[in-house]
């Protein structure tokens, strides 16, 4: 019979304390540093050097932050996942996009309207009645207008009739009646003069 050094099995007055002979569980089954007794009795220290099972794993190195690594269906992977950190842009025109970089953001980059283009969103360039993103309009439409009333009298041409330098447009236009004179004349009869 074999001189063992460890005990296995213990039974005290027909218990059976300790059955140890059973177990099943190896250095491979414990984690790195850890120990315990094999079915002999022995005392063994871990190898395992992972915690889980990973086979059922789905990430991709793509997933996972470049340079960073896991194990995913028990291989080790390094990510490629660009890190963009704090990603910011601005916006200048109405119809602009701004596209997200694929990869990872830490959540405090922001988007917004330049600071150009929001100095222009003030009440008074806004058409009252009308909001755009957030600011009511306040502007008439008749802020900074200096109107003429003009005077014009018929002529046998054309004319274009337009405001005098220093106004913005013609509130009124007076057109005189077109002129008609009729004088004797010395064959007997009248001479019929119009816009003369």
């Amino acid at each position: 019979m074999a001189n063992n050094q460890y005990y296995n099995k213990v039974i005290y007055g027909g218990t059976t304390l300790i059955d140890l002979t059973g177990d099943t569980v190896t250095a491979a089954d414990i984690l790195t540093g850890v120990t315990a007794h094999d079915k002999s009795g022995a005392p063994i220290t871990g190898t395992c050097d992972y915690d889980s099972d990973t086979s059922d794993a789905t990430a991709v190195v793509a997933e996972i932050l470049a340079t960073k690594t896991a194990y995913v269906r028990g291989s080790k992977l390094t990510g490629t996942m660009p890190n963009n950190g704090a990603a910011t842009g601005t916006i200048t025109t109405k119809a602009q996009e701004y596209t997200i970089a694929q990869g990872y953001h830490d959540g405090s980059g922001k988007v917004s309207i330049s600071a150009t283009e929001q100095a222009k969103l003030i009440a008074t360039n806004i058409r009252q009645g009308v909001t755009i993103l957030g600011v009511e309009g306040s502007m008439s439409g008749e802020e900074g207008v200096v109107a003429q009333s003009k005077t014009v009298t018929p002529a046998t041409t054309a004319q274009t009739v337009t405001p005098d330098t220093g106004y913005n447009y013609l509130s009124q236009v007076t057109v005189n009646a077109i002129s008609y004179v009729e004088t004797d004349n010395s064959a007997g009869g009248k001479t019929a003069t119009i816009a003369g």
